[in-house]
Protein backbone atom coordinates (compact mmCIF):
# COMPACT_ATOMS: atom_id res chain seq x y z
CA UNK A 1 0.00 0.00 0.00
CA UNK A 2 3.27 2.66 0.06
CA UNK A 3 2.71 2.92 -3.46
CA UNK A 4 -1.35 4.61 -2.65
CA UNK A 5 -0.24 6.43 0.28
CA UNK A 6 2.75 8.00 -2.09
CA UNK A 7 -0.04 8.84 -4.69
CA UNK A 8 -2.46 10.44 -2.05
CA UNK A 9 0.31 12.46 -0.63
CA UNK A 10 0.63 14.18 -3.81
CA UNK A 11 -0.95 17.83 -3.54
CA UNK A 12 -4.08 17.85 -4.20
CA UNK A 13 -4.84 13.96 -5.50
CA UNK A 14 -7.02 13.30 -2.57
CA UNK A 15 -9.23 15.92 -3.13
CA UNK A 16 -9.37 15.46 -7.38
CA UNK A 17 -10.17 12.05 -6.84
CA UNK A 18 -12.98 12.73 -3.98
CA UNK A 19 -14.69 15.31 -6.45
CA UNK A 20 -14.07 13.04 -9.43
CA UNK A 21 -16.08 10.30 -7.54
CA UNK A 22 -19.15 12.59 -6.58
CA UNK A 23 -19.57 14.21 -10.00
CA UNK A 24 -18.83 10.96 -11.89
CA UNK A 25 -21.18 8.87 -9.18
CA UNK A 26 -23.35 11.61 -10.52
CA UNK A 27 -22.86 11.16 -14.40
CA UNK A 28 -22.74 7.57 -14.66
CA UNK A 29 -26.38 7.57 -13.25
CA UNK A 30 -27.55 10.63 -15.74
CA UNK A 31 -29.05 7.32 -18.14
CA UNK A 32 -30.79 5.52 -15.64
CA UNK A 33 -32.27 9.32 -14.18
CA UNK A 34 -33.70 10.36 -17.78
CA UNK A 35 -34.96 6.53 -17.99
CA UNK A 36 -36.61 7.08 -14.89
CA UNK A 37 -38.29 10.34 -15.91
CA UNK A 38 -39.70 9.04 -18.96
CA UNK A 39 -40.85 6.03 -17.88
CA UNK A 40 -42.54 6.79 -14.74
CA UNK A 41 -42.90 10.71 -14.65
CA UNK A 42 -44.16 10.50 -19.02
CA UNK A 43 -45.75 6.75 -18.55
CA UNK A 44 -44.01 5.94 -21.70
CA UNK A 45 -42.31 3.03 -22.81
CA UNK A 46 -38.99 1.96 -22.07
CA UNK A 47 -38.14 1.95 -25.94
CA UNK A 48 -38.79 5.82 -26.05
CA UNK A 49 -36.30 5.99 -22.84
CA UNK A 50 -34.01 4.27 -24.66
CA UNK A 51 -34.29 6.83 -27.55
CA UNK A 52 -33.56 9.36 -24.71
CA UNK A 53 -30.16 7.55 -23.83
CA UNK A 54 -29.03 7.09 -27.00
CA UNK A 55 -28.98 10.59 -27.57
CA UNK A 56 -27.42 11.44 -24.85
CA UNK A 57 -24.69 8.91 -25.19
CA UNK A 58 -24.30 10.39 -28.78
CA UNK A 59 -23.61 14.05 -27.65
CA UNK A 60 -21.14 12.27 -25.15
CA UNK A 61 -19.49 10.45 -27.99
CA UNK A 62 -19.19 13.65 -30.15
CA UNK A 63 -18.65 16.15 -27.27
CA UNK A 64 -15.43 14.65 -26.00
CA UNK A 65 -13.19 15.38 -28.20
CA UNK A 66 -14.04 19.22 -28.95
CA UNK A 67 -14.03 19.54 -25.23
CA UNK A 68 -10.55 18.18 -25.25
CA UNK A 69 -9.11 20.11 -27.87
CA UNK A 70 -10.96 23.26 -26.16
CA UNK A 71 -9.10 22.60 -22.91
CA UNK A 72 -6.04 22.50 -25.00
CA UNK A 73 -6.45 25.42 -26.20
CA UNK A 74 -8.53 27.03 -24.24
CA UNK A 75 -7.58 25.88 -20.59
CA UNK A 76 -9.30 23.98 -17.99
CA UNK A 77 -11.74 26.51 -16.20
CA UNK A 78 -13.23 27.96 -19.44
CA UNK A 79 -14.16 24.86 -20.46
CA UNK A 80 -15.73 23.92 -17.03
CA UNK A 81 -17.61 27.63 -17.30
CA UNK A 82 -19.15 26.54 -20.91
CA UNK A 83 -19.91 23.11 -19.48
CA UNK A 84 -21.26 23.60 -16.22
CA UNK A 85 -24.11 26.76 -17.55
CA UNK A 86 -25.43 24.07 -19.63
CA UNK A 87 -26.28 21.49 -17.54
CA UNK A 88 -27.66 23.85 -14.97
CA UNK A 89 -30.34 25.02 -17.95
CA UNK A 90 -30.66 21.12 -18.67
CA UNK A 91 -31.22 19.63 -15.38
CA UNK A 92 -34.01 22.50 -14.02
CA UNK A 93 -36.06 22.07 -17.07
CA UNK A 94 -35.74 18.27 -17.64
CA UNK A 95 -38.98 17.75 -15.96
CA UNK A 96 -40.53 20.74 -17.85
CA UNK A 97 -39.40 19.51 -20.94
CA UNK A 98 -42.43 17.36 -23.14
CA UNK A 99 -40.86 14.08 -24.61
CA UNK A 100 -40.78 15.48 -28.65
CA UNK A 101 -38.35 18.06 -27.21
CA UNK A 102 -36.07 15.94 -24.64
CA UNK A 103 -34.20 14.12 -26.70
CA UNK A 104 -32.58 16.72 -28.76
CA UNK A 105 -32.16 18.69 -25.29
CA UNK A 106 -30.53 15.27 -23.93
CA UNK A 107 -28.19 15.27 -27.26
CA UNK A 108 -27.02 18.87 -26.47
CA UNK A 109 -26.69 17.94 -22.86
CA UNK A 110 -24.61 15.49 -23.26
CA UNK A 111 -22.24 16.93 -25.96
CA UNK A 112 -21.75 19.94 -23.25
CA UNK A 113 -21.16 17.10 -20.60
CA UNK A 114 -18.88 18.29 -18.28
CA UNK A 115 -15.46 16.47 -19.02
CA UNK A 116 -14.92 15.04 -15.74
CA UNK A 117 -13.48 12.24 -16.53
CA UNK A 118 -11.18 13.08 -19.02
CA UNK A 119 -10.01 16.00 -17.12
CA UNK A 120 -9.31 14.14 -13.97
CA UNK A 121 -7.37 11.23 -15.71
CA UNK A 122 -5.19 14.30 -17.67
CA UNK A 123 -4.58 15.84 -13.89
CA UNK A 124 -3.58 12.23 -12.85
CA UNK A 125 -0.52 12.08 -15.44
CA UNK A 126 0.73 15.42 -15.00
CA UNK A 127 0.10 15.60 -11.21
CA UNK A 128 2.19 11.83 -10.74
CA UNK A 129 5.62 10.53 -11.86
CA UNK A 130 6.20 7.71 -14.03
CA UNK A 131 7.01 5.52 -11.44
CA UNK A 132 3.76 6.53 -9.54
CA UNK A 133 1.30 6.24 -13.13
CA UNK A 134 0.68 2.45 -12.34
CA UNK A 135 -1.11 2.92 -9.00
CA UNK A 136 -2.11 6.48 -9.85
CA UNK A 137 -4.05 5.15 -12.40
CA UNK A 138 -5.30 2.05 -10.79
CA UNK A 139 -6.81 4.69 -7.87
CA UNK A 140 -8.27 6.61 -10.64
CA UNK A 141 -9.79 3.56 -12.26
CA UNK A 142 -11.05 2.24 -9.08
CA UNK A 143 -12.83 5.78 -8.51
CA UNK A 144 -14.66 5.02 -12.13
CA UNK A 145 -15.56 1.71 -10.57
CA UNK A 146 -17.19 3.12 -7.44
CA UNK A 147 -19.22 5.39 -9.68
CA UNK A 148 -21.24 3.19 -11.39
CA UNK A 149 -22.08 0.91 -8.37
CA UNK A 150 -23.41 3.64 -6.49
CA UNK A 151 -24.75 6.34 -8.97
CA UNK A 152 -27.73 4.14 -11.12
CA UNK A 153 -28.30 1.96 -7.36
CA UNK A 154 -29.04 5.49 -5.33
CA UNK A 155 -31.11 6.89 -8.62
CA UNK A 156 -32.96 3.92 -8.65
CA UNK A 157 -33.61 4.05 -4.89
CA UNK A 158 -34.59 8.06 -4.90
CA UNK A 159 -37.04 6.93 -7.44
CA UNK A 160 -39.01 5.10 -5.71
CA UNK A 161 -39.35 7.63 -2.91
CA UNK A 162 -40.12 10.97 -4.83
CA UNK A 163 -40.68 12.51 -8.14
CA UNK A 164 -38.70 11.75 -10.79
CA UNK A 165 -38.13 15.08 -11.96
CA UNK A 166 -36.44 16.12 -8.09
CA UNK A 167 -34.68 13.17 -8.90
CA UNK A 168 -33.12 15.15 -12.04
CA UNK A 169 -32.77 18.86 -10.33
CA UNK A 170 -30.33 16.25 -7.74
CA UNK A 171 -28.75 14.29 -9.99
CA UNK A 172 -28.02 17.67 -11.84
CA UNK A 173 -26.80 19.64 -8.68
CA UNK A 174 -24.18 17.24 -7.97
CA UNK A 175 -23.13 17.31 -11.79
CA UNK A 176 -22.89 20.93 -11.68
CA UNK A 177 -21.35 21.12 -7.46
CA UNK A 178 -18.44 18.61 -9.38
CA UNK A 179 -17.47 20.90 -12.23
CA UNK A 180 -17.77 23.92 -9.91
CA UNK A 181 -15.22 21.71 -7.86
CA UNK A 182 -12.87 20.73 -10.34
CA UNK A 183 -12.67 24.40 -11.57
CA UNK A 184 -11.94 25.98 -7.85
CA UNK A 185 -9.32 23.18 -7.37
CA UNK A 186 -8.05 23.78 -10.82
CA UNK A 187 -5.71 20.91 -11.43
CA UNK A 188 -2.58 21.58 -13.18
CA UNK A 189 -2.66 19.70 -16.72
CA UNK A 190 0.46 19.45 -17.37
CA UNK A 191 3.42 17.69 -15.64
CA UNK A 192 6.29 20.38 -14.19
CA UNK A 193 8.83 20.07 -16.32
CA UNK A 194 6.06 20.63 -19.60
CA UNK A 195 5.09 24.14 -17.57
CA UNK A 196 8.61 25.14 -16.76
CA UNK A 197 8.87 25.00 -19.99
CA UNK A 198 5.71 26.82 -20.87
CA UNK A 199 6.89 29.58 -18.35
CA UNK A 200 9.79 30.41 -20.20
CA UNK A 201 8.07 30.75 -22.83
CA UNK A 202 8.29 27.63 -24.98
CA UNK A 203 4.69 27.05 -25.36
CA UNK A 204 3.74 23.38 -26.11
CA UNK A 205 3.49 22.41 -29.67
CA UNK A 206 0.17 21.38 -31.19
CA UNK A 207 1.33 18.47 -33.03
CA UNK A 208 -0.59 17.22 -36.21
CA UNK A 209 -3.50 14.98 -35.68
CA UNK A 210 -1.61 12.21 -38.01
CA UNK A 211 1.50 12.64 -36.23
CA UNK A 212 0.24 11.30 -32.86
CA UNK A 213 -3.05 9.67 -33.81
CA UNK A 214 -1.03 6.40 -35.32
CA UNK A 215 -1.69 2.44 -35.27
CA UNK A 216 -0.22 2.82 -31.75
CA UNK A 217 -2.79 4.97 -30.34
CA UNK A 218 -5.45 3.88 -32.59
CA UNK A 219 -4.63 0.00 -30.57
CA UNK A 220 -4.97 1.83 -27.10
CA UNK A 221 -8.67 3.17 -28.46
CA UNK A 222 -9.48 0.24 -29.90
CA UNK A 223 -8.62 -1.78 -26.68
CA UNK A 224 -10.98 0.69 -24.76
CA UNK A 225 -13.99 0.50 -27.13
CA UNK A 226 -14.26 -3.22 -27.21
CA UNK A 227 -13.25 -3.15 -23.14
CA UNK A 228 -16.39 -0.56 -23.00
CA UNK A 229 -18.15 -2.95 -25.36
CA UNK A 230 -18.06 -6.05 -23.46
CA UNK A 231 -19.09 -4.31 -19.75
CA UNK A 232 -22.10 -3.40 -21.19
CA UNK A 233 -22.49 -6.47 -22.40
CA UNK A 234 -21.69 -8.44 -19.30
CA UNK A 235 -24.72 -6.31 -17.85
CA UNK A 236 -27.07 -7.05 -19.89
CA UNK A 237 -26.16 -11.15 -19.88
CA UNK A 238 -26.64 -10.59 -16.16
CA UNK A 239 -30.50 -9.48 -16.17
CA UNK A 240 -31.00 -12.07 -18.73
CA UNK A 241 -29.74 -14.91 -16.87
CA UNK A 242 -31.15 -14.08 -13.84
CA UNK A 243 -34.59 -13.25 -15.68
CA UNK A 244 -34.54 -17.10 -17.24
CA UNK A 245 -34.27 -18.29 -13.83
CA UNK A 246 -36.59 -16.27 -12.04
CA UNK A 247 -34.21 -14.99 -9.91
CA UNK A 248 -34.20 -11.45 -11.53
CA UNK A 249 -34.12 -9.61 -7.86
CA UNK A 250 -30.75 -11.04 -6.85
CA UNK A 251 -29.61 -8.86 -9.57
CA UNK A 252 -28.09 -5.98 -7.71
CA UNK A 253 -26.44 -8.37 -5.55
CA UNK A 254 -24.26 -9.92 -8.88
CA UNK A 255 -23.30 -6.48 -10.30
CA UNK A 256 -22.41 -5.81 -6.60
CA UNK A 257 -20.04 -8.57 -6.40
CA UNK A 258 -18.59 -7.89 -10.08
CA UNK A 259 -18.17 -3.92 -8.85
CA UNK A 260 -16.54 -5.14 -5.73
CA UNK A 261 -14.25 -7.72 -7.14
CA UNK A 262 -13.14 -5.27 -9.63
CA UNK A 263 -12.34 -2.40 -6.65
CA UNK A 264 -9.66 -5.53 -5.61
CA UNK A 265 -8.61 -6.16 -8.53
CA UNK A 266 -7.94 -2.91 -9.50
CA UNK A 267 -6.15 -2.00 -5.30
CA UNK A 268 -4.19 -5.32 -6.16
CA UNK A 269 -3.12 -4.07 -9.68
CA UNK A 270 -1.86 -0.77 -8.79
CA UNK A 271 0.52 -2.28 -6.40
CA UNK A 272 2.46 -4.82 -8.40
CA UNK A 273 6.01 -3.92 -9.48
CA UNK A 274 5.46 -3.83 -13.00
CA UNK A 275 2.52 -2.89 -15.66
CA UNK A 276 1.12 -5.68 -18.03
CA UNK A 277 0.02 -4.78 -21.33
CA UNK A 278 -3.52 -3.71 -21.94
CA UNK A 279 -3.85 -6.46 -24.68
CA UNK A 280 -3.19 -9.57 -22.59
CA UNK A 281 -5.60 -8.07 -19.25
CA UNK A 282 -8.13 -7.49 -22.06
CA UNK A 283 -7.95 -10.82 -23.62
CA UNK A 284 -7.64 -12.48 -20.26
CA UNK A 285 -11.12 -10.42 -19.41
CA UNK A 286 -12.76 -11.88 -22.48
CA UNK A 287 -11.56 -15.93 -22.35
CA UNK A 288 -12.91 -15.47 -17.92
CA UNK A 289 -16.42 -13.63 -19.56
CA UNK A 290 -17.28 -16.39 -22.03
CA UNK A 291 -17.89 -19.80 -19.28
CA UNK A 292 -20.11 -17.65 -17.08
CA UNK A 293 -22.90 -18.57 -19.04
CA UNK A 294 -22.76 -21.80 -18.03
CA UNK A 295 -24.03 -20.18 -14.67
CA UNK A 296 -27.67 -20.57 -13.92
CA UNK A 297 -28.00 -19.64 -10.43
CA UNK A 298 -27.46 -16.13 -8.91
CA UNK A 299 -25.08 -17.83 -6.17
CA UNK A 300 -22.82 -19.70 -9.29
CA UNK A 301 -23.43 -16.22 -11.53
CA UNK A 302 -21.18 -14.17 -8.17
CA UNK A 303 -19.00 -17.05 -8.42
CA UNK A 304 -18.19 -16.80 -12.17
CA UNK A 305 -17.90 -12.96 -11.88
CA UNK A 306 -15.11 -12.40 -9.37
CA UNK A 307 -12.19 -13.44 -11.99
CA UNK A 308 -13.72 -10.68 -14.69
CA UNK A 309 -14.79 -8.47 -12.09
CA UNK A 310 -10.40 -8.81 -10.69
CA UNK A 311 -9.25 -8.16 -14.34
CA UNK A 312 -11.98 -5.27 -15.15
CA UNK A 313 -10.20 -2.20 -13.22
CA UNK A 314 -6.37 -3.26 -13.90
CA UNK A 315 -7.65 -3.38 -17.94
CA UNK A 316 -9.12 0.39 -17.60
CA UNK A 317 -6.56 1.71 -15.84
CA UNK A 318 -3.83 0.50 -18.62
CA UNK A 319 -6.10 2.03 -21.12
CA UNK A 320 -6.12 5.81 -19.65
CA UNK A 321 -2.30 5.20 -18.43
CA UNK A 322 -1.27 4.14 -22.03
CA UNK A 323 -3.46 7.53 -23.67
CA UNK A 324 -1.44 9.40 -21.37
CA UNK A 325 2.08 8.45 -22.32
CA UNK A 326 1.30 7.96 -25.96
CA UNK A 327 -0.48 11.70 -26.00
CA UNK A 328 2.34 14.62 -26.66
CA UNK A 329 1.26 17.36 -24.07
CA UNK A 330 -0.39 19.72 -26.85
CA UNK A 331 -3.05 17.66 -27.63
CA UNK A 332 -3.67 15.83 -24.61
CA UNK A 333 -7.12 16.71 -24.05
CA UNK A 334 -7.96 15.93 -27.00
CA UNK A 335 -6.50 12.41 -26.45
CA UNK A 336 -8.36 11.83 -23.20
CA UNK A 337 -11.53 12.80 -25.23
CA UNK A 338 -10.83 10.50 -27.36
CA UNK A 339 -10.80 7.87 -25.38
CA UNK A 340 -13.88 8.68 -23.71
CA UNK A 341 -15.64 8.55 -26.91
CA UNK A 342 -14.56 5.15 -27.38
CA UNK A 343 -16.08 4.18 -24.30
CA UNK A 344 -19.34 6.07 -24.72
CA UNK A 345 -19.45 4.11 -28.37
CA UNK A 346 -18.55 0.73 -27.18
CA UNK A 347 -21.06 1.03 -23.77
CA UNK A 348 -23.86 1.92 -26.69
CA UNK A 349 -23.06 -0.76 -29.19
CA UNK A 350 -21.83 -3.47 -26.57
CA UNK A 351 -26.07 -3.70 -25.19
CA UNK A 352 -27.78 -4.25 -28.62
CA UNK A 353 -24.98 -6.60 -30.02
CA UNK A 354 -25.13 -8.98 -27.12
CA UNK A 355 -29.18 -8.68 -26.99
CA UNK A 356 -29.41 -9.68 -30.02
CA UNK A 357 -26.81 -12.68 -29.21
CA UNK A 358 -29.01 -13.67 -26.29
CA UNK A 359 -32.67 -13.13 -28.54
CA UNK A 360 -31.01 -15.76 -31.30
CA UNK A 361 -29.89 -18.22 -28.71
CA UNK A 362 -29.69 -18.42 -25.36
CA UNK A 363 -28.67 -15.70 -22.22
CA UNK A 364 -25.16 -18.05 -22.32
CA UNK A 365 -25.36 -16.32 -25.80
CA UNK A 366 -24.67 -12.85 -23.94
CA UNK A 367 -21.96 -13.59 -22.74
CA UNK A 368 -19.88 -15.61 -25.02
CA UNK A 369 -20.66 -12.30 -27.77
CA UNK A 370 -19.32 -9.91 -25.01
CA UNK A 371 -16.37 -12.03 -24.13
CA UNK A 372 -15.80 -12.47 -28.00
CA UNK A 373 -15.83 -8.64 -28.29
CA UNK A 374 -13.47 -8.08 -25.69
CA UNK A 375 -10.91 -10.67 -27.70
CA UNK A 376 -11.26 -9.60 -30.71
CA UNK A 377 -10.63 -5.90 -29.59
CA UNK A 378 -7.44 -7.43 -27.88
CA UNK A 379 -6.39 -9.21 -30.76
CA UNK A 380 -6.94 -6.10 -32.55
CA UNK A 381 -5.02 -3.71 -30.62
CA UNK A 382 -2.29 -6.68 -30.47
CA UNK A 383 -1.66 -6.63 -34.06
CA UNK A 384 -1.98 -2.86 -34.29
CA UNK A 385 1.04 -2.03 -31.96
CA UNK A 386 3.08 -4.87 -33.17
CA UNK A 387 3.25 -3.49 -36.51
CA UNK A 388 3.80 0.14 -35.35
CA UNK A 389 7.14 1.14 -35.11
CA UNK A 390 8.75 3.00 -32.01
CA UNK A 391 8.04 7.18 -32.78
CA UNK A 392 9.12 9.87 -30.77
CA UNK A 393 6.84 12.50 -30.49
CA UNK A 394 6.54 13.05 -27.04
CA UNK A 395 9.66 12.96 -24.19
CA UNK A 396 6.72 10.39 -22.30
CA UNK A 397 6.02 7.86 -24.89
CA UNK A 398 6.75 4.64 -24.04
CA UNK A 399 8.75 2.21 -26.04
CA UNK A 400 7.77 -0.23 -28.45
CA UNK A 401 7.30 -3.21 -25.98
CA UNK A 402 4.82 -0.93 -23.57
CA UNK A 403 3.02 0.75 -26.36
CA UNK A 404 -0.39 -1.19 -25.99
CA UNK A 405 -0.72 -0.63 -22.28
Amino acid sequence: MTRFRQVLAVRGMSPLLGISLLARTAITADAMALTMYVVLALEMSYAAAGGVVAALTAGVALGGPLLGRMVDRRGLRTVLVVTIVPQIVFWLTVPMLPYVILPAASFAAGLLMVPIQAVTRQAVAAMTTAGQRQAAFALESVVGELSYVVGPAVVIVCAASMSPGVVAWGLGAVIVAGGAGIALLNPPLRAADEASRETAGEAAERPRRREWLGARMLAVLTMGFGLAMLLSGVDLAIVATLEETGQLSWAAVVVAVFGVTSVVGGLVYGALPRPMPTWLLLGLLGLVTIPAGLAHDWRWLCAAMIGAGLLTAPALSTVSDAVSRLAPAGVRGEAAGLQASAASAGFALGAPVVGMAIDASAPAGGFAAAGLAGLAAALTGYLLSRRSPATATSPRVPHAGRAAK
